[in-house]
């Protein structure tokens, strides 16, 4: 397929394509397109930033120009990734087609949202939290959905969303059209495509896990304390808009606070933030208001804002798989842009795992990190005196010696001294063994009194025997020896 004009669509389609400068397609989309068409369900995988959106939007579109009574469905992991799909359909819809669509995610209000749907909306695009939600209400129908489209599916399931899209799936008749679109492949897609796709084509271009060439990749090794100063000599160095990814929304926050403070035109993106307020964000970026956004992996994926010239890893993601998407947001549609990577010494096995990723005949380079190993050396280790001591400037071999001896003939003396000390202490401590130790009394008439040899001693200590004893049956019958005055006085 070398243009869109020879492919075999509707003429509204393509005069809606011809009008939004759609030419030349993708090598996904020409790849896709041709065979969508032909109603087959499709497993595809390309890079991100490669033009799926429109890969499964065109034929959609197609298909229910044809069949009145058909609906779509599309489901995407993020409320950013749904609107940007809708505005992709949204351009391509023209007044002639006349199809009226519904955007179903979260943050936004489920009137508006109930309203669409009472429009007879037959392209219907939305989260599957958001999409239960009105299947939980009966407020959706999918009986005559005809075609079912997941995009960035393996995002969707690294979200937690498979018992979601599993529950859509019951609601979606058997006789559909599916297309599945993942960045990756890895085996909990393929065990779904096995269940609910039948007999699909295999659409793949290029590896999935290379990020785009035009991207300039570069790396910086820095201390933690070191990391924001670092970075604010990059936006000082670098000219045109900014992405920043850091690990966490309290950490996005408090920088953007912190730049906003030092007159930086900076804001944040992430999953707390309301959907209005998101919008109002990725906007001022995209028309160039910010020149700074900082962002949680929630703008990893689909987020397509040309204007992106700069990534900046501050942290690194906790999947491998998410830096190829992190840097996929600069270098869209052929243009060129770069991706600059914090490394600090904590970070050494994921990013050996990022490049084992990107570069399967990768290396292990212990260059650059501190080196944990026993029996190779090591500058940056802890505090060490025996180390300390060995960098210490050697002394001359005869002065060392005299020193030496000196030291020893010192401690000897030493040694001999604590032992006469210690030895008449204990002259002093220890006693016949024969003599029977007097234990502490303040009897006065204990003192003075002599011992009895028929005493039986037993290690000094005498033993007692209680069987002369007379025993008392009660308690009244024993002799009282005191009495309490608190309680003998009588009562008036």
């Amino acid at each position: 397929m070398e243009n869109f004009k020879s492919i075999k669509i509707e003429d509204s389609l393509k005069h809606s394509l011809s009008k939004m400068n759609f030419i030349k397609p993708t090598p996904i989309q020409g790849m896709a397109i041709p065979v969508a068409l032909k109603g087959k369900d499709i497993l595809g995988t390309a890079q991100t930033g490669t033009g799926k959106t429109l890969a499964f939007s065109i034929p959609l579109i197609n298909k229910l120009i044809l069949d009145k009574n058909a609906f779509a469905l599309v489901m995407c992991p993020t409320r950013e990734l749904a609107s940007q799909v809708m505005e992709a359909i949204k351009s391509i819809i023209s007044d002639k087609i006349n199809i009226r669509t519904a955007l179903l995610i979260g943050g936004e209000s489920m009137q508006k949202q109930l309203r669409q749907l009472g429009n007879r909306s037959r392209i219907i695009v939305g989260t599957p939290g958001r999409i239960n939600d009105h299947l939980k209400r009966k407020s959706l129908n999918l009986s005559a959905t005809k075609y079912l489209v997941l995009d960035e599916t393996d995002r969707m399931l690294d979200m937690g969303f498979t018992p979601q899209i599993e529950m859509v799936l019951k609601f979606v008749p058997k006789t559909h059209q599916t297309l599945l679109f993942s960045a990756t492949l890895p085996q909990n897609i393929l065990r779904i495509s096995e269940r609910y796709l039948n007999s699909p084509e295999r659409i793949s271009t290029g590896a999935t896990s290379i990020p785009i060439a035009k991207i300039k990749q570069e790396t910086l090794q820095v201390f933690k304390e070191n990391k924001y100063d670092e970075l604010i000599d990059q936006f000082l160095a670098r000219k045109g808009s900014i992405l920043v990814f850091v690990k966490t929304k309290r950490s996005a926050d408090k920088m953007v606070k912190r730049l906003k403070e030092e007159g930086h035109s900076a804001d944040a993106i992430h999953g707390d933030l309301r959907q209005s307020k998101r919008d109002r964000v990725i906007n001022s970026f995209r028309k160039g208001f910010k020149r700074i956004l900082i962002a949680t992996d929630v703008a990893a994926r689909g987020l397509d804002i040309p204007l992106i010239q700069h990534v900046i890893n501050y942290d690194l993601p906790q999947v491998p798989e998410d830096y190829v998407h992190r840097i996929g947001r600069t270098a869209r549609a052929g243009l060129e842009g770069s991706a600059l990577t914090f490394l600090t010494s904590d970070d050494r096995s994921m990013w050996n795992s990022i490049n084992k990723l990107i570069n399967p005949n990768f290396k292990l380079v212990q260059s650059g990190f501190r080196r944990n190993s026993k029996n190779k050396k090591n500058g940056d280790r802890p505090y060490n005196k025996k180390r300390k001591f060995r960098k210490k400037k050697n002394l001359h071999f005869e002065d060392k010696k005299k020193s030496l001896v000196n030291v020893r003939h010192d401690r000897v003396g030493r040694i001999e001294e604590r032992k006469d000390f210690i030895f008449k202490r204990k002259k002093k401590f220890f006693k016949n063994k024969n003599t029977k130790q007097l234990g502490f009394t303040n009897n006065p008439k204990y003192f003075g009194k002599k011992i009895s040899e028929d005493t039986p001693l037993d290690n000094g200590k005498k033993r007692f025997n209680f069987k002369g004893k007379k025993k008392f049956k009660s308690r009244n019958n024993r002799p009282k020896q005191f009495i309490f005055k608190k309680y003998s006085k009588k009562k008036r």
